[in-house]
């Protein structure tokens, strides 16, 4: 059935260009098939077809007419006539793409079998999003307790009485899976059969293929699979363009994707391959599982189903009968002490330990693990597909990215406040601008230090993302300006009381939760200068990509010249999220000095999706009242970048490849204050450096549930959020004390 039809244009490789088509979108079948006509289209002469089965439809903010489809490792471009019509036709797409797109990955026989630690991240993960479900009924019956509105409150009872009746069944479904898990791999390698069976299954399971929950649970080995029922002919036409000159099609297995049989590894969405357990068991009333009791009533959003289940059925220790023991209740160890002795455990491998003052158990050295820049490469999203398809399946395009929870795994070990730091890791640069004799100087210095300064926040190709800030957060550093000598005069009004006067000093805070608005503050006091500014992140789903933009200003003071040059930042681009993610930046910015009339342009330009260069530049700089620039700079903002004085030659500008940055200092974790940001995200960065993804998420979900906590007690209680270090001075947040403040105080 077709549900869209019409023209469109299609970049070929025959012609290098765009050439007019006309598409249909068939929603039953799952194709865009597409006809060098209408006319050829009523004949029946397709020229070619996509296959939107797994198909992700992706745009690119700087072209508001052409879209992307791409499927089976390859990527289609068309092109709408206005941004009306791509929008027409991306909501099409995407329904239909939703409609033949599973939800549930199937398992991949080439790829290593899933292992019982993939069961229990993936029962901890339904856990999660039970508990978020929990807190969203929690919100609905306080609103229907409240309202005055009958007919309101009693559509609210019917939706809060659905979604107890889902509740139930979803922990119901939780604890049968923990059930079969204990059946199928017994604690010890003793199998121990559970006479508890829930009403309506049956109670005959004396082996292990009996039934939990009314499903078989008959295992099967891995290397002992059903091949998935083969496509119709129609399903089996992947899709052939004529317009590609290269005629390839991706090529398909056969015998097609691979499944378990259904069994426990089904119903769990994957489980270990582990020995299969014996077919008989002892009837001994010891060894019985007893009858779990659920609850009457939904969890509150404090109480875990996961503490419930572990104080049901893990509590039970099973031991091994060889010893001659009985059961023993509370012998097994949490979860999180074991995930806390393996990250000990691996910290002493890599050295990052040090010796603990009141116990014999050593201690993770944080401050060494934020010293390290040695983050594993992120690879390739296409081994973490159920988490990337499960996030795609949230959103859509256009769709604002703020709430919406990234996995772990794809985390830098770092703030992003500790980010915006690095905009001064070329404090060289930064501090120079004060020493230019000239208007003119000043400002090519400015451009110098600023296209210089988005380099050092990346520390790979590979797109990872800082943690974002807690409301109330602060971040300070100082750097050590190469070639000057450290000794100065103490500032102890300063940013930083324990830095000298001739060293550049840093602080941010997370002023703003909703919106995100970072506020940060840098100062020279010996030269003079400082910086303040404020960036106000935004996330927008693009399809393939990312964007962020960075709202905000930042404004570089002089005082010896009564200088302010006032500047914006780039927007972010995650690129290929479904495979290896990569950053850009995109955007045109400008620097103003309003006294001396100066200012400067600088553009990022993003890749096109056809030919082009990544992470170029262009930058001009321009004097008072003329259009042709004194300064031109062109090449690439994490490279080379050179310059060309007006009728001037070429020079070298910027190499970031040869610059080193200059190491921030940061006063160690145990002198930190609590809302500082190493300090707060210590525990997320040690499960992180030593690969202990399910100890890092735990770690940042009770940041983020404290800040909620904390949120809602401010509003519970009528109590505004007081920022520490800056103020909102109409639309900027301004340092409380800057440099000029206070020197003004001293000349009064």
């Amino acid at each position: 059935m077709a549900v869209m039809e019409g023209p469109l244009s299609k970049w070929t490789n025959v012609m290098k260009g765009w050439q007019y088509r006309w598409f249909v979108l068939d929603d039953s079948a799952g194709l865009l098939s597409y006809y060098t006509s209408k006319e050829k289209m009523v004949r029946g002469a397709r020229r070619g077809c996509v296959r939107l089965k797994g198909a992700v439809v992706g745009i690119d903010d700087d072209d508001d007419s052409t879209f992307t489809i791409t499927v089976d490792a390859k990527t289609f471009h068309f092109q709408a006539h206005d941004p009306d019509e791509r929008e027409k036709w991306i909501r099409g797409l995407e329904d239909t793409i939703v409609r033949h797109t599973p939800s549930i990955r199937r398992w991949d026989p080439s790829k290593p079998a899933p292992t019982m630690a993939d069961f229990d991240k993936k029962l901890i993960e339904s856990d999660v999003y039970l508990q978020l479900l929990i807190e969203q009924t929690s919100v609905l019956e306080r609103h229907m307790l409240a309202t005055d509105d009958e007919a309101d409150r009693q559509r609210c009872q019917e939706v809060v009485s659905s979604v107890n009746n889902v509740l139930e069944s979803i922990k119901h479904a939780i604890v049968l899976l923990q059930i079969a898990k204990n059946t199928a791999f017994p604690v010890n390698g003793v199998y121990h059969p559970c006479n508890a069976i829930p009403e309506g299954t049956s109670s005959s399971a004396s082996s292990i293929g009996g039934n939990v929950g009314g499903v078989p649970c008959q295992l099967v080995p891995p290397d002992s699979v059903v091949p998935e029922t083969s496509y119709s002919s129609s399903e089996d036409e992947d899709f052939f363009d004529a317009d590609d000159f290269t005629g390839t099609t991706p090529s398909q297995s056969p015998s097609g994707p691979r499944l378990f049989e259904v069994g426990v590894e089904t119903i769990a969405g994957g489980s270990g391959t582990s020995d299969v357990a014996p077919s008989s068991a002892s009837n001994d009333p010891a060894s019985q599982v007893p009858l779990l009791n659920l609850p009457a009533s939904s969890t509150s959003s404090g109480q875990s189903l996961m503490a419930f289940i572990n104080n049901h059925i893990n509590h039970f220790s099973i031991t091994d009968p060889s010893s001659g023991g009985t059961p023993s209740i509370g012998a097994t160890q949490s979860p999180s002490i074991l995930a806390h002795s393996s990250t000990i455990r691996k910290a002493s491998e890599s050295g990052a330990l040090a010796q603990s003052n009141d116990s014999s158990e050593p201690s993770i050295d944080y401050d060494l693990m934020y010293e390290e820049d040695d983050d594993p490469e992120l690879g390739s999203m296409e081994g973490h597909g159920s988490i990337i398809h499960h996030l795609l399946s949230q959103v859509k395009i256009g769709m604002d990215l703020t709430k919406v929870v990234l996995p772990t795994f794809i985390l830098e070990k770092r703030s992003l406040l500790e980010m915006y730091a690095d905009f001064f890791a070329h404090p060289d640069l930064f501090c120079s601008i004060a020493d230019m004799t000239t208007p003119q100087d000043r400002m090519i210095q400015v451009v110098k230090w600023y296209v210089s300064a988005f380099h050092a926040g990346r520390k790979s190709e590979v797109a990872r993302k800082p943690y974002n800030p807690i409301l109330g957060e602060v971040f300070r550093c100082y750097w050590d300006i190469p070639g000057v000598d450290t000794k100065g005069v103490d500032v102890p009004d300063g940013p930083i009381p324990w830095a000298k006067s001739n060293q550049l000093c840093f602080v941010a805070e997370q002023v703003s939760h909703h919106p995100p608005i970072s506020a940060f503050y840098a100062e020279h006091k010996a030269k003079k200068i400082s910086f303040c500014g404020h960036i106000w992140t935004k996330s927008k789903f693009l399809g393939l990509s990312i964007c962020v933009n960075n709202i905000g200003q930042g404004c570089v003071s002089l005082m010896d010249h009564d200088e302010e040059y006032i500047l914006n930042f780039p927007s972010g681009y995650g690129r290929s999220i479904l495979t290896v993610p990569w950053v850009e930046l995109g955007g045109t910015c400008q620097i103003t000095c309003n006294k001396t009339g100066y200012n400067a342009n600088i553009e990022f330009l993003t890749k096109p999706f056809y030919g082009g260069k990544k992470h170029k530049i262009y930058a001009e700089v321009l004097s008072p009242g003329e259009k042709k620039p004194v300064l031109t700079v062109e090449g690439e903002w994490n490279g080379v970048m050179s310059s060309k004085l007006r009728d001037g030659e070429s020079n070298i500008f910027v190499d970031t490849q040869s610059m080193g940055t200059v190491k921030k200092n940061v006063k160690s974790i145990a002198q930190q204050a609590a809302n500082e940001s190493r300090f707060m995200w210590k525990d997320v960065t040690a499960g992180l450096r030593f690969n202990q993804i399910d100890q890092a998420t735990a770690a940042k979900c009770s940041l983020e549930q404290k800040q909620r906590d904390e949120a809602k007690y401010r509003k519970d209680n009528g109590i505004e959020w007081q920022t520490n270090l800056f103020d909102l001075v109409g639309d900027n947040w301004i340092y409380k004390k800057p440099l000029l403040k206070r020197l003004n105080q001293k000349n009064d």
